[in-house]
């Protein structure tokens, strides 16, 4: 059945118009109407379609080749593939909206080959290769039918001018509507009268406008929810304002084997020990939480802008690192605008980054004072990171202000505190000897445990912080570095709370850090030198006790991580694999070319006969 004349011109030029190609719609759009006009045609056999067919899903084939390995951001003629900006992070999803944007003109071949030729409709065996093969095998079911693709194209169009960037505006539903409205027109029973339906018509348009402000609102719903909150359901994420620890909480710790970093660095086992995510200077302790918080305006963020070359970030400007390694992660949260947003887990003295996804891919990149960079960018992010000795993007403590944020301690924590002061019997009066008196104090007289007993629940007349200090003295990270922060304190040192990564496993040539590997630990402040330094207290054997928590089937895990790592690597562009699609589309585009002309063979053969 045949469209009402100038139906597909007005649908393509209304296509053009919403994917920001309407000068490309136009021009498609006359070409089909030029046949009415034109009556000379082609007189095209069966075998010619199953050739335009084949040739439309080659040029598919190519359309996707192209746009899943172009890396580059579009302008000029390769603007034409992206069209109308779409604001999304997700490589996958713009590629697949180009593909699906370009589906009017990959097929207009067919359509163009029906419109020109004295049948106007397209036999079913060209466009499938199952009846091909039935009709070689003696099968003529389906021999001498044809179809009319004018619809189904029809539809096509109106499914890809759908592909568009959102501009908050009624037009594509209303021009939509005016082209159905149109196309069904001459199809409507003669059984009702007008009236009745237009009345049907304008019902289903109010239904399905009321359908699409339902749909908007819970869009909108959806992007005003909170999305990290979601995220902590599935994945651990870094909080920069607070960190809520397991502290006076029952039962055994235990975390993930997954692996959540890797590592690989520049120069043979020069790895940093610890990779920090963030830090910080507030302690409250209840009796239902024990959380640390970044307070003041040090949590606040500025923006830094990349180097020329769009792929490195100074941190430290005048700072040479005197080592580098690349590292992986995944970033967990979303930003405000849906992207993937997250911490970069970074060593101690970071001052570059390097080697980062273009600006097509990294969106922002700020820093704060208290040393975290958060990134909103794409879902994986692989980088180089230049690190040494030195200084730091923390702040200088804060001693002076009304808060004493770096030296203040919760006045319920004072008494214990103060009685291990007095155990620790500190002989000299710098900070060197402080910290070698409380380095020795948790070494000698406490252990590493993941089980916490009903002894470390808070009571109202102590704290679990003091229970671990005072009674149990056994406990894991997060109490060795809470109590080291506030020992420090009260001795007059500024501490602050860090947290993040311990590195210590090695895979090949490289290092991978587990969810299981997340530690916390204190940052001292060196009054000679300037600097925050890593002072971690808590004992050595945390890292063999929690590997012995490891399952036989962990080599498993370790498997389907690595495969989950190239998938990601592969979907976020961040391998090279993508630059040898294109090279393995050659041969398979040949193969197809041969398959078809094959196949068109055998049926000239069979009609022959």
């Amino acid at each position: 059945m045949k469209t009402p004349p100038l139906l597909l011109f007005a649908a393509l030029l209304f296509w053009g118009w919403l994917s920001g190609l309407l000068l490309v719609g136009a021009l498609a759009g006359l070409g089909l109407a030029a046949a009415r006009i034109f009556k000379w045609r082609w007189e095209l056999e069966d075998v010619d379609f199953n050739r335009i067919w084949s040739f439309c899903v080659l040029v598919v084939v190519v359309l996707v080749g192209y746009v899943f390995t172009t890396n580059e951001q579009a302008v000029g003629l390769a603007g034409m593939v992206r069209g109308a900006s779409v604001h999304n992070s997700n490589p996958d999803a713009l590629n697949t909206i180009a593909v699906l944007r370009w589906l009017p003109l990959t097929f207009y071949p067919l359509l163009a080959a029906q419109s020109y030729n004295f049948r106007p409709s397209v036999p079913l065996t060209a466009i499938s290769l199952v009846l091909r093969w039935r009709r070689r095998r003696g099968d003529h079911a389906f021999e001498g039918r044809f179809l009319d693709v004018s619809y189904p194209y029809f539809i096509l169009c109106l499914f890809s001018a759908g592909i568009h960037a959102n501009r908050a505006t009624q037009s594509y539903f209303w021009g939509l509507c005016v082209l159905i409205l149109w196309a069904l027109w001459v199809l409507r029973s003669r059984r009702f009268g007008v009236k009745a339906w237009v009345l049907a018509f304008a019902v289903a348009v109010g239904l399905g406008f009321i359908g699409q402000l339902g749909i908007n609102g819970a869009a909108t719903f959806v992007q005003n929810f909170n999305a990290q909150w979601l995220a902590r359901l599935f994945r651990h994420q870094t909080d920069v304002a607070q960190s809520v620890t397991s502290i006076g909480q029952i039962g055994n710790l235990k975390l993930s084997p997954r692996i959540v970093i890797r590592l690989e660095p520049k120069q043979v086992g020069v790895v940093p020990a610890y990779l920090r995510e963030a830090s910080y200077r507030k302690y409250s302790s209840t009796l239902r939480s024990q959380t640390w918080y970044a307070g003041g305006t040090l949590n606040d963020f500025n923006s830094i802008t990349p180097e020329p070359d769009n792929t490195s970030w100074v941190l430290l400007p005048g700072k040479t690192g005197t080592a580098a390694v690349s590292i992986a992660c995944y970033l967990n949260g979303r930003s405000s605008d849906g992207d993937p947003e997250g911490v970069l887990p970074l060593p101690s003295g970071c001052c570059r980054l390097e080697n980062l996804p273009n600006l097509s891919s990294v969106i922002t990149l700020q820093t704060n004072h208290t040393g975290v960079v958060l990134v909103t960018g794409s879902g994986l992010l692989i980088f180089d990171a230049r690190y040494g000795p030195g200084a730091t993007t923390d702040s200088v403590p804060d001693v002076n202000s009304t808060n004493h944020f770096d030296l203040a301690v919760p006045a319920n924590e004072i008494p214990a505190l103060q009685q291990v002061i007095a155990e620790l019997k500190i002989t000299g009066t710098n900070d060197a000897d402080k910290i070698l008196a409380v380095e020795s104090f948790f070494l000698g007289k406490f252990s590493y445990s993941t089980w916490q007993g009903p002894e470390k629940r808070a009571t109202t007349n102590a704290s679990p912080l003091t229970r671990f200090l005072l009674t149990s003295r056994s406990g894991h990270c997060e109490y060795f570095a809470t109590a080291t922060v506030l020992l420090l304190r009260q001795l007059g040192i500024p501490a602050r709370y860090a947290v993040g990564y311990a590195v210590h496993e090695t895979s090949g040539s490289g290092y991978v850090v587990r969810e299981r590997d997340a530690h916390a630990w204190c940052l001292a402040w060196n009054r000679e030198t300037k600097v925050w330094d890593d002072f971690d207290t808590t004992p050595g054997s945390w890292v063999a006790i929690e590997g012995r928590q490891s399952a036989f089937a962990d080599w498993l895990s370790d498997a389907r991580s690595w495969i989950g790592f190239q998938i990601s690597k592969l979907r976020w562009r961040q391998a090279h694999l993508r630059q040898y699609i294109l090279w393995t589309l050659t041969p398979v585009l040949a193969v197809l070319v041969y398959y078809t002309n094959y196949v068109n063979s055998l049926v000239e053969v069979g009609v022959g006969r």
